[in-house]
């Protein structure tokens, strides 16, 4: 399913209320009103906001630097913020490749803008269940080479999929898909309280336009990972992954959190309906 092209600024917009709560400037009174009856049921969700940006940026880093990944994926682009993939990326190596994904036409315009560069960074409408069929597009093969490992990130998307197993179906075709010495990272919003995860789920269904997953519960998420075997420090509350001195941004709580890692795809084939991760 691909989202109407119409841009309605009298009703609230996912990316919009994400960038509010990033403390972008590129929303509407409609998407500050959605977030502040967020924040009044989770009221750290400003936080885990802050905290899933700044987990994208810090595994960013960590593939380029430690993996010398070279090619980026990224779905849920988002509203361009002011530091993004690409940036960190091509500030550790210039010929760095980036391809941001998005089925929101706003994000679409505007990162098309501020972000895309001639063979360099790309930006293509394609949502996170589309992720299969995009790797095998011509236009991002044109950008990215398949037979090279790159990084494939689902940072705050997961919880996006629809479907009871959307987001495992997602992950595990992509899997699939890589050459050997590839990363997948993602992570999923969740909470300990099924009251939280109603009313949360949805305000957020609401703000999606029905086309939306779900919140979870951490134990819910796990399966999603099946075999995974992650790097260290495994799943984990996003604002904990290699932290370093990123303490900028507050962590989640039982109440509301991010929850996610990031995983190698092993040397050799991935066997169809199974995962090989170290």
């Amino acid at each position: 399913m691909q989202r109407s092209d119409v841009i309605d600024v009298a009703a609230p917009n996912l990316a919009r209320m994400n960038n509010y709560l990033l403390g972008g400037k590129d929303h509407y009174p409609a998407d500050r009103e959605a977030c502040e009856r967020l924040l009044r049921i989770a009221p750290q969700a400003r936080e885990v906001a802050q905290a899933a940006h700044r987990f994208l940026l810090r595994a960013t880093s960590h593939l380029a630097r430690e993996h010398r990944i070279r090619q980026f994926v990224v779905f849920g682009a988002g509203l361009p913020t002011q530091v993004g993939v690409h940036q960190i990326a091509q500030s550790i190596d210039v010929r760095c490749r980036i391809v941001y994904a998005d089925d929101d036409p706003l994000v679409l315009t505007h990162a098309r803008a501020r972000w895309e560069r001639p063979r360099r960074t790309l930006v293509v409408r394609a949502g996170p269940e589309q992720a299969a069929q995009l790797l095998l597009d011509p236009q991002l093969r044109a950008l990215i080479d398949p037979a090279l490992p790159m990084a494939v990130l689902f940072v705050s998307v997961l919880h996006t999929v629809p479907g009871p197993a959307g987001p495992r179906a997602v992950l595990e075709r992509t899997a699939g898909m890589l050459a050997p010495g590839s990363l997948i990272a993602g992570s999923h919003l969740v909470s300990e309280d099924p009251v939280v995860r109603q009313r949360a789920g949805a305000l957020l269904r609401e703000a999606a336009g029905g086309w939306w997953g779900r919140v979870r519960s951490r134990a819910e998420v796990e399966p999603f990972f099946g075999g995974l075997r992650p790097l260290a420090p495994g799943l984990v509350d996003v604002s904990r992954w290699r932290p370093g001195g990123d303490r900028t941004a507050g962590g989640g709580s039982r109440l509301w959190a991010e929850y996610g890692g990031v995983a190698m795809v092993q040397p050799g084939d991935v066997p169809e309906g199974a995962w090989l991760f170290s």
